[in-house]
Parts: structure tokens; sequence; C-alpha cells
């Protein structure tokens, strides 16, 4: 489970206009797993084709990209790689409670509870080695650019705005900010009318901007004490520790000058210890695995273009999408880009 840092980071709302010439790197999974959750029918089935191959994510990356290119802003998706063995742990963890959240969905179901099931669906969401290669090959046709990690994903589009090569990252994940990205922007993919979950009320989901520095000169820590408190509430890697809120959390971590000392913090104020050695978690933040990408290399990736006809037979002849609505927004896409080209590749990297 991500951390919860929202009532601790510095951040504010930001306007699509504000992100015109930037280049945003995205969290590819992170994205995949919001369409995924989000895009499904009534009683929570996702989106599919008559092959039933899922294509909710599909969906997903064609309109929101085609949108976002709209608004100037210049998307690149980062991949996970390997995951490491502690991530692992974290990824066995989770199938199990999809596999619990499918189990509820068909109960829901039976019973005819369709916004339960639909609850529940949204947590059985699954990833799988077809439904990301499939995004990628809708990426290249559509000629938004994308790159592998070695690991994690987040880890490398965060040293990529730290090296100054895009403008921020694009997560929901708080984690982001415990790898120092410089900003982050939230809602980037799936701001609009959003219903709460079994209420009849629907809010409106907007960007918003997290900024590191702007949070840890507020809060008066460093990355490590970030850390600390992240470890301490609970990150993808290991689960918090019960009775540590946000406040408790960012004192034990400004009154200690070790991770030992959190451990000890923990196990007086807690009476528990980390279910993982915290140690490896905060070295997961502190030196991630991460590749060193040249301004060159980018240029290059920054320079794909969309390809119609491939584009409207995977979507179309592949995937049962409307042939006429696919191109009517595949063209909108040509013209967006155009407008992109004409503005040249510094605006792409947010230089401009």
């Amino acid at each position: 489970m991500a951390v919860d840092l929202s009532k601790l980071v510095s951040k504010r709302k930001i306007g699509f206009e504000e992100l015109n010439g930037r280049t945003i790197a995205i969290d590819a999974y992170n994205v995949l797993y919001q369409f995924l959750s989000i895009i499904r029918g009534p009683d929570g089935t996702p989106l599919m084709d008559s092959h039933r191959n899922v294509t909710s994510h599909l969906s997903g990356l064609f309109y929101r990209n085609i949108e976002l290119i709209g608004f100037g802003i210049k998307p690149i998706y980062v991949f996970d790689g390997i995951p490491s063995m502690l991530k692992q742990k974290t990824i066995d963890a989770r199938m199990k409670r999809r596999e619990e959240a499918r189990e509820a969905w068909k109960e829901a179901l039976e019973k005819g509870e369709l916004e339960e099931a639909k609850m529940h669906a949204q947590g059985s969401t699954r990833l799988t080695k077809e439904i990301v290669e499939s995004g990628k090959r809708l990426l290249d046709y559509m000629g938004v650019p994308y790159i592998n990690a070695p690991s994690e994903g987040e880890a490398q589009a965060s040293q990529m705005c730290k090296d100054n090569l895009v403008y921020a990252v694009g997560s929901q994940d708080y984690d982001t900010m415990l790898f120092a990205a410089p900003r982050v922007v939230r809602n980037l993919t799936i701001s609009g009318k959003r219903k709460l979950p079994r209420k009849n009320i629907y809010i409106n989901v907007e960007p918003e901007l997290m900024e590191f520095k702007a949070t840890t000169e507020s809060l008066g820590v460093t990355q490590k004490q970030l850390v600390w408190i992240g470890i301490m509430l609970g990150t993808d890697y290991n689960a918090g520790i019960k009775g540590i809120g946000p406040k408790t959390a960012l004192k034990l971590a400004k009154e200690s000058k070790s991770i030992d000392d959190i451990e000890k913090h923990v196990k007086e104020k807690a009476q528990e210890g980390f279910e993982l050695d915290p140690r490896e978690v905060e070295a997961m933040f502190l030196n991630p695995e991460v590749r060193e990408i040249s301004g060159k290399e980018l240029d290059s990736i920054m320079g794909k273009k969309p390809d119609i006809e491939k584009i409207t037979k995977f979507m179309c002849d592949e995937h049962d999408f409307s042939n006429d609505r696919i191109t009517k927004f595949a063209e909108k896409l040509l013209e967006a880009r155009s407008v992109t080209r004409q503005r040249g590749i510094g605006s792409w990297l947010g230089k401009e």
C-alpha cells in the first residue's frame, strides 16, 4: 500500500494551462492500474473485445493522451522493469488481496448488489504481461514515447526529473516524493467528475502539483527523514505501524539521527516492530536502481510520430473499437502533434 503523505506534503491545484509545453514522465504502471480500475461497466466488468481481451487500459491511454497532448502537455511513460526482492513480497501480498476482492465481487454480483460489486471489482484489478505489451503497442502507434526502467518506474521518472530531463513526474502515489522527485503532478490522468464510493455524490478531481523542496522545508526535514516518515506510515514496500499517524511520524523522524533510532522509537511507542528490515526499505528510496538517460537519447525517443493506419488497425480490427470514433480522435492527435512539432523539441523538454 502506498504511503499517505497527503496531510504533510506541500501541494496546490494546478491548471492544465500551467503545464502547457511541459514534459511529464508518467509512472506507466500507476496509470494502467487507474484505467483498469475505473473504466468498467456498472457491474464491475472491464471493457473487453470479442476475444475477451481486456481493453479498458487501451481506451484510457488513447483518449486521455490525446486530451493531454491537446493541452500542450508532452507525456513520456516510464514502465517498471524487474521488481526488487523487496517489491516482490509486496506483489505477493497484493495478489492475495486481489483474489479476495475477486471472490467478494462474485458474491456481490450473485446478490445483485451492483455498486458493491463494482467496488470489489476495482480492488481485483490485475496487471498482466499482455495488458502491458498491448499498452506499449498503442503508445508506439500513437507516437507517444516510453522507456523501460531497470526496476521501479517511479524511481526512474524521479531521476529524470532531478536531471532536468522532464518538468515533473505524473503519479498518484505519494511514494514518488520519497524518491525526491522535485515536482509530482497528481490526478493528471483521472481529472474530471468522479463519483464517491457508496454515495450519490460527485466531486471534481483536479490536477495537483506537489513540490519536494517546499515540502521538506515546510516540515523541516531531509529526504532521509521524509523516507523514515514514509516507512512508519507504510510504503509500497512495507506496512505501516498501527497507532503512528503523520504527526507522530514527523515528530519521531525529527528526533532521530538514524534508522536505528526510528526502529527504537517505534518499539517504544507502538510496542511492535517492522515486518521487514526498515534499512532495506530506506535503501530502496535513497539509492534506487535507475539508468542514466542522455539528452540525445531523449530527443530521439520524443521524435516518434503517430500512425493513423496502425492505430485504427490495432484498435478497430484487433480490439473492436468504433472505426469512426477512433479515426476522428486519431486525426485530432495528428493535429495536436503538428502544433507541438512547430514549437520544436525545446517545448517537449519544457525548456521554452
